[in-house]
């Protein structure tokens, strides 16, 4: 496994991957690895011939008062992990490889950017596209590799790389869980134990969500506000957003009867977590 921290030997070692014939699979991370990203280091391994890491926690996606300065960074850990895992190759820049002095060119998805977490954290989504645009630029991959549980990332890449002609195949791998059914996040090391307890709310919201579109109740009001109902059971769970939205353009739907995406964030303690569910079309 090679470890580069460089955008010049990045290209030059994703050259010598193609010169051999083979295909490359990128999975873009923070670090801080758990199982959700090895899930996805694991299917680009399936699917691709080479796979590359990149680890770099991105200062454009942070706002000033959120946790750049604390997001866990676990690199001794993260490395041998990767290893274990047959990586080919960890791309892990610093800010002035990426941002360089004086750089003033950004990518902005505009409307996707504005909805669920792009409200309440301003430039988010712009600092996410940037940095991605810019990992597809230097690695080249033939296909990138992402979780569904940042479905409206996901959505905001997706319309990214549709409008920018970018010549790869964007593949969105299952959330990953808990045995209690947490979705697993880096941040989820922030909570104490009975922050940890709380934040089971969010998933008990989508099932309750779950359940009811079972039963034939297809009204996304009537649905959100029995997910409201469920977490409302812990106070001390701040909800900063409950929407039910399509999955593409996260705009509001009506209804589920073309499918949809339900989306949670709140607040736990002091940390933010999100999840969501897809809800299939009904027949």
């Amino acid at each position: 496994m090679r470890i580069v921290s460089n955008i010049a030997e990045t290209r030059a070692a994703g050259r010598e991957l193609r010169a051999e014939g083979r295909s490359i699979g990128l999975v873009p991370t923070m670090g801080a690895l758990h199982a959700g990203h090895i899930s996805l280091v694991r299917a680009a391994r399936e699917q691709c011939d080479a796979v590359v890491v990149s680890i770099f926690v991105n200062p454009a996606q942070f706002g000033p008062n959120e946790d750049f300065a604390k997001y866990p960074r676990t690199w001794d850990a993260d490395c041998a992990l990767l290893e274990s895992e047959g990586v080919d190759l960890i791309f892990a820049p610093d800010a002035a490889e990426m941002y360089p002095e004086g750089a003033s060119t950004f990518v902005d998805v505009e409307g996707v950017s504005d909805r669920l977490d792009g409200v309440s954290r301003p430039g988010h989504f712009r600092g996410v596209s940037t940095v991605v645009a810019k990992l597809f630029h230097i690695v080249d991959p033939d296909r990138a590799f992402f979780g569904q549980k940042d479905a409206a990332q996901v959505a905001v890449l997706r319309r990214m790389v549709r409008d920018l002609h970018f010549g790869l195949g964007l593949v969105v791998c299952p959330t990953v869980r808990e045995v209690d059914g947490l979705a697993l996040s880096s941040r989820n090391r922030y909570l104490s134990p009975e922050e940890r307890r709380q934040a089971l709310v969010l998933n008990r919201a989508l099932r309750r969500v779950e359940e009811r579109v079972a039963q034939g109740v297809l009204d996304a009001p009537t649905l959100i506000d029995d997910a409201l109902s469920i977490l409302g059971d812990e106070p001390n769970v701040q909800v900063d957003y409950y929407r039910i939205v399509d999955p593409a353009t996260l705009e509001d739907v009506a209804d589920v009867r073309k499918g949809a995406l339900a989306a949670i964030a709140a607040i736990v303690g002091t940390t933010r977590l999100i999840d969501n569910l897809v809800i299939a079309p009904q027949r």
